[in-house]
């Protein structure tokens, strides 16, 4: 056994296992109760009641649902043939394809046709009140030359804004708009088209998003920030931007430059019945970034890279934009292979929260993780209140759920990022090297991760936990062995995300359920950091009376209250 390795032997368990960690704590659930007195007037109080009821949380959810609606469009419609397409895939239709939605949008809404047949065209520039229609045999197939993507447009790159070549189909400003049907859209990549940019070293792209990034975090104005011909940034497969009232449904997305579904600043998108198959580079399947209102359901994915990602921009860019991605529902889907099932990051410095994903499969070995939230010190930004419930996993070949705050440049930044408040319910996942894998920081451990009536099984590693603070694992088993436990590692740090002092006393459990860490309302928004400190003071003062911590630990709690650089926001 090496130094940073150690045994977590709860009393139920029937062998020993290893979870790799630094000074890792693992306190059972205990009988020892703590009478929480009232609050402070105008001070939140610690959680209350059973900290792993979720029920209002997913009436949450049913409220996402029944607010998502789908756009309606006027009963009129067009044939791109009867604007001189060619279905032979011969000739370019890119000019039909302009003029029927054109034709569209001027009365007033309703349906471009794609009848039987392939149809090659450059990018496809969506309109208000138009719905992009399919037929069952239709094909629209998109094209080699990188000048049918131009002119630029304004769109983003792995999180950060630009002018670039037009995603595919892209939406700009627009509402009530669609791409509907059973056809497919081929975006016609392969290793000669697009997917070579991000071939083996040196790859072409690189010196160009270098340069991107380099002027996301100076914040060059983004109009300067011009790319397109001469330079080697792909563009996504199908992109509104700034949009509002979406739906695609039932089409086949194959052979993507990119990210597939990409929703940006938008809000109010069904995705419903989608076949995303395309396993190129960073082919994501649906990629909501800075949007709301956002449910995934009936989609099939067998991707490149992550299934979904929720994102909300990258490092300074984030920040500057600073909308959340947030109200995500995610429901009934078929995931097989890709890098994460549901994904938070990396790009996410806005903010992602209220992710809700119920009722989905996810079944190949090839799918590398089920949860996945990926970020580090350049990124910052926060993660909270993700709820993930009766969803199977007969195969998998990674991790079931994962947190990482080393992800790509690791501790390299400023930006501390906050991962907290998740809830895992009737996950049962078969395969993968951990059921568990959480690496956070010492200044800002992972918290209140909460694994509920699940099972893991035929795991090389059960469990990895480095900085985490409120980890329950509640009727759980890992390889057929129970893993009911309370861990609370590490020293309780006060404050607010990014500005975290620690007080030097252990962490562990006092209630039998939650950590002393979690005795603090990290959450809550202070006016002052005097309503901070008298705050700590009263929790401290009754933590005290009811022997949770001896008078030594109750000053050295106090004295990092009174450290801290509390605002008047979190």
């Amino acid at each position: 056994m090496t130094r940073n390795e150690t045994y977590v032997t709860p009393h139920s368990f029937m062998a020993r296992w290893p979870a790799r960690a630094l000074g890792l704590t693992v306190a059972l659930l205990c009988t020892l109760s703590l009478t929480t007195p009232a609050a402070v007037a105008g001070q939140a109080p610690p959680p209350m009641g059973d900290p792993t009821d979720t029920s209002a949380a997913w009436a949450q959810a049913d409220e996402i649902r029944a607010r998502v609606q789908p756009p309606t469009f006027p009963d009129h419609a067009v044939s791109i043939v009867d604007f001189g397409a060619d279905p032979s895939g011969e000739a370019k239709s890119t000019d039909a394809f302009r003029e029927a939605i054109e034709a569209v949008n001027a009365a007033g809404g309703g349906r471009v046709e794609v009848p039987a047949g392939v149809f090659l065209t450059g990018a496809i520039h969506l309109k208000s009140n138009v719905n992009l229609h399919l037929a069952d045999d239709a094909t629209i197939r998109f094209s080699r030359d990188k000048a049918d993507f131009l002119p630029v447009v304004k769109t983003r790159y792995e999180g950060v804004e630009l002018y670039n070549y037009s995603p595919f189909i892209y939406a700009y400003q627009v509402e009530d708009v669609a791409v509907t049907g059973n056809g497919t859209l081929d975006g016609n990549a392969d290793a000669d088209n697009w997917w070579d940019w991000k071939a083996d070293r040196p790859r072409p792209e690189t010196p160009d998003r270098n340069e991107l990034f380099r002027m996301g975090e100076e914040g060059v104005p983004v109009e300067e920030r011009v790319f397109g011909a001469g330079h080697y940034i792909r563009p996504s497969f199908v992109e509104f931007y700034e949009s509002r009232n979406i739906l695609v449904q039932g089409v086949t997305l194959n052979r993507s430059p990119m990210w597939l579904l990409h929703p940006t600043l938008s809000e109010n998108v069904t995705i419903d019945g989608v076949h995303l198959e395309s396993l190129g580079p960073n082919n994501d399947g649906v990629n909501p970034e800075s949007s709301r209102d956002v449910v995934i359901k009936n989609t099939f994915f067998n991707t490149g890279d992550d299934n979904i990602a929720i994102k909300s921009g990258r490092n300074a860019e984030g920040r500057r934009i600073g909308v959340p991605a947030e109200n995500i529902l995610i429901e009934g889907n078929y995931m097989q292979a890709g890098h994460g099932a549901v994904v938070a990051g990396s790009e996410m410095s806005g903010g992602v929260r209220n992710v809700f994903a119920q009722d989905n499969v996810m079944d190949s070995p090839d799918l590398d993780r089920v949860v996945r939230i990926k970020t580090n010190s350049v990124r910052g930004g926060v993660v909270e209140d993700i709820y993930v419930r009766d969803n199977a996993v007969p195969q998998q070949g990674g991790q079931a759920v994962w947190v990482d705050f080393r992800y790509e440049e690791g501790d390299a930044g400023d930006f501390t990022p906050t991962v907290r408040d998740v809830y895992i319910e009737d996950l049962h996942s078969v395969g993968g090297t951990h059921a568990i894998f959480l690496r956070g920081y010492a200044r800002s451990p992972i918290t209140n991760i909460n694994i509920l009536n699940s099972s893991f099984s035929g795991v090389r590693t059960p469990m990895l936990a480095e900085h985490v603070q409120g980890l329950r694992l509640v009727n759980t088993t890992i390889n057929a062995q129970p893993a009911d436990a309370v861990v609370c590692q590490g020293t309780v740090w006060l404050g607010i995300p990014e500005k975290l002092i620690s007080s030097g006393v252990e962490d562990r459990v006092v209630d039998g359920q939650r950590c002393l860490s979690e005795q603090f309302a990290e959450e809550h928004t202070w006016s002052s950091p005097g309503q901070f400190r008298a705050y700590v003071a009263e929790r401290t003062a009754a933590l005290l009376k009811a022997g949770v911590i001896t008078e030594a630990e109750k000053e050295a709690l106090q004295e990092a209250a009174s450290r801290t650089a509390i605002g008047t926001s979190r």
